[in-house]
């Protein structure tokens, strides 16, 4: 039989699954049941935060904007678990066919997640997306792979 912890933990991975695919569907109401409603995200784009869920599910719709057919890929996802809390980290890459049909292998970002355990349900509450950056030049690196 399963401990809590990998119970949960198992939960964490359907989580992230769940974040695949509704970005490949271009869900919002699969991503919104995702976040919790106080979410704080620190994602790519500006500003340099997002409070709320509407604010995290804005800019999946920007995004969404972009692409004729999307993909996201998760790589090297690591968890740590507690009682009521956790986080994750993992490489995560948006990618797939622009509107005016070109195909982009898109770029490799570093994804953190902080999970609370809200309601007996595992949720997002706060996010983060970065790109790597050149000091000297002060540009994103965008060509780096995990």
């Amino acid at each position: 039989m399963p401990t809590q912890h990998e119970v949960d933990e198992a939960e964490i991975r359907q989580q992230i699954g769940k974040i695949v695919e509704g970005i490949r569907a271009k869900d919002l109401e699969g991503l919104k049941r995702i976040y919790a409603t106080d979410v704080v995200s620190f994602d790519v784009e500006p500003p340099l935060q997002h409070v709320g869920v509407a604010a995290k599910l804005k800019n999946w719709t920007s995004a969404f904007t972009f692409f004729r057919d999307v993909s996201y890929e998760v790589r090297d996802l690591t968890l740590t678990v507690g009682d009521d809390m956790a986080f994750g980290h993992c490489f995560g890459r948006l990618s797939g066919t622009l509107q005016n049909g070109t195909a982009t292998d898109g770029m490799w970002v570093r994804a953190t997640f902080c999970f609370r355990k809200i309601d007996g349900n595992w949720l997002i509450v706060h996010d983060q997306a970065s790109v790597p950056f050149d000091i000297a030049s002060g540009k994103g690196v965008t060509d780096l792979e995990p």
